[in-house]
């Protein structure tokens, strides 16, 4: 079993930054593909960055390449997810997931509860 928690999130301005960060326990952190989802009010829950176990490989939705960045740190148990350039459209309750297999469409096997981003124009 894996346990995962978020935070990091809260209110900020267009263009602005937030840091989410996503503590896992449990099982072995560095056999798991780590993922970032958000779902606006609405709207079904949508990829948004996903790292492989190791960090060596990321992939991104396109909304969000250049301005999010994901990562990890294995020997912290954490992984990453540095939101810059913010913008109102990116207003959603954020997920951290993780997963054995890689991909994007698969049904994610852990779930954190979820932390709030609120962007404001």
């Amino acid at each position: 079993q894996v346990q995962l928690v978020e935070s990091g999130g809260g209110l900020v301005q267009a263009g602005g930054s937030l840091r989410l960060v996503c503590a896992a326990s449990g099982r072995t952190f560095t056999s798991l593909h780590m993922g970032w989802f958000r779902q606006a009010p609405g709207k079904e829950r949508e990829f948004v960055a996903l790292i492989s176990t190791s960090g060596a490989f990321t992939f991104y939705e396109d909304s969000v390449k250049g301005r999010f960045t994901i990562s990890r740190d294995n020997a912290k148990n954490t992984v990453y997810l540095q939101m810059n350039s913010l913008k109102p459209e990116d207003t959603a309750v954020y997920y951290c997931a993780a997963d054995p297999r890689w991909g994007t469409e698969i049904t994610y096997a852990y779930w954190g509860q979820g932390t709030q981003v609120t962007v404001s124009s």
